[in-house]
């Protein structure tokens, strides 16, 4: 049952890890585009506003997590990667 239970933990961090690393992704080549005066997010939801600012709260609360989950989930920053080098 315990092993269950990790599995199932483990299986829920790594989509959370993916929801978040792909809105970071979207959050960053929007704010490329928007210094080129092309803003994809409210280009597709322009009409929108509500939907807007729920796409910029994910991706800001998508940044908060990834800071403070990052050291865990890295491969390169763990502690077992800086024991190898």
């Amino acid at each position: 049952m315990v092993e269950i239970n990790r599995l199932i933990f483990k299986i829920t961090m790594k989509g959370l890890h993916m929801v978040t690393f792909t809105l970071l992704v979207i959050g960053g080549l929007n704010w490329g585009l928007s210094a080129l005066g092309w803003n994809v997010v409210e280009m597709l939801l322009g009409n929108w506003p509500a939907v807007v600012s729920i796409v910029y709260i994910l991706v800001g609360l998508s940044a908060i997590y990834e800071v403070v989950t990052h050291k865990s989930n890295c491969r390169m920053c763990g502690s077992s990667a800086a024991s190898t080098m």
